[in-house]
């Protein structure tokens, strides 16, 4: 039995990441001034992210025997993300192609290819016993299992709702903890109040993330908000997976509320200050830092 503070379920990918001084329209050519290759994916990147954060951390999910696969597999490794639920085989690595621009807002293509869901066979999750359960909903048909085995073993368990998808709309109510972002939010409802309200009668938990206007959460009866922290922002690309990253560590190091909502804020915010997802996770060290500076 190995014991880890977050197992993450979800994607993996590789990442492409161009700086361009605008998104190219049709039938137009633009140089990109930079790029950057790396491992991404909503949870691959949190699992990623976890460990920096100076915790540990297991990912589950697939990634081909190609080359970008075994980069990213690399990078796992190098990370000290636990790999033993990782499937490998010979259908392709999905890709992620970003277009930065100067003000860190970004345009993103991603490419799966016929690579297939996981079926609940693929894993056995009874020899890792984590302390938080993270899902961003791209291997639903693993989801059943794991949420009984959530539920016996008293594990929070947690949604990365980036957006409204077969995986997501299946454990939007299922889960303890969902973590929104303001387009999965205004794909529920028409409004973010009618959205916050709505989702609440589905799950204990509710946070929407609205980018550098902070967030709003409910929680049973309870509301409120939290501002977003200040910095220049370079990059956007990954700051959704950083912050549910510093969601799920503060939730595993059983910190208040306020704490979680903190934590994890400081961790979106520093994501923004590099370029590239992976490349600009913070470790344990920028976190503390940021924190002792500006809370």
């Amino acid at each position: 039995m190995h014991s880890v503070d977050v197992l993450c379920v979800g994607q993996a990918c590789y990442d492409l990441v161009f700086t361009v001084n605008q998104v190219p329209q049709i039938d137009t050519k633009i140089v990109a001034t930079d790029l950057i290759n790396c491992g991404g994916g909503p949870a691959a990147n949190a699992a990623c992210a976890v460990t920096k954060l100076g915790c540990t951390a297991a990912f589950a999910g697939y990634l081909g025997t190609d080359a970008y696969g075994q980069q990213h597999a690399q990078e796992f490794v190098e990370a000290g993300v636990n790999t033993s639920l990782l499937q490998r085989d010979v259908m392709p690595t999905p890709i992620s192609v970003v277009l930065v621009q100067a003000d860190g807002s970004r345009a993103l293509i991603n490419y799966t290819g016929n690579t297939p869901y996981l079926s609940p066979e693929n894993i056995n999750f009874s020899h890792i016993r984590p302390k938080v359960i993270l899902l961003d909903g791209h291997q639903p048909n693993l989801s059943a299992n794991l949420l009984a085995y959530a539920k016996k073993h008293a594990i929070p368990t947690v949604l990365d709702a980036g957006s409204l998808h077969i995986g997501t709309s299946y454990l939007m109510d299922k889960v303890d903890y969902l973590v929104a972002s303001e387009k999965f939010a205004l794909q529920c409802a028409s409004n973010l109040q009618l959205a916050l309200a709505k989702l609440a009668r589905l799950v204990p938990t509710v946070v929407i993330t609205l980018g550098n206007q902070g967030l709003i959460w409910q929680r049973g009866l309870e509301q409120g908000n939290y501002a977003a922290f200040k910095v220049l922002v370079v990059d956007t690309n990954g700051a959704g997976d950083a912050f549910h990253a510093g969601f799920v560590v503060a939730l595993a190091q059983q910190k208040s509320w306020n704490e979680i909502l903190t934590f994890a804020s400081a961790t979106g915010a520093l994501c923004c200050t590099k370029l590239g997802a992976r490349l600009a996770l913070p470790t344990e060290a920028e976190q503390q830092n940021f924190l002792a500076t500006n809370t």
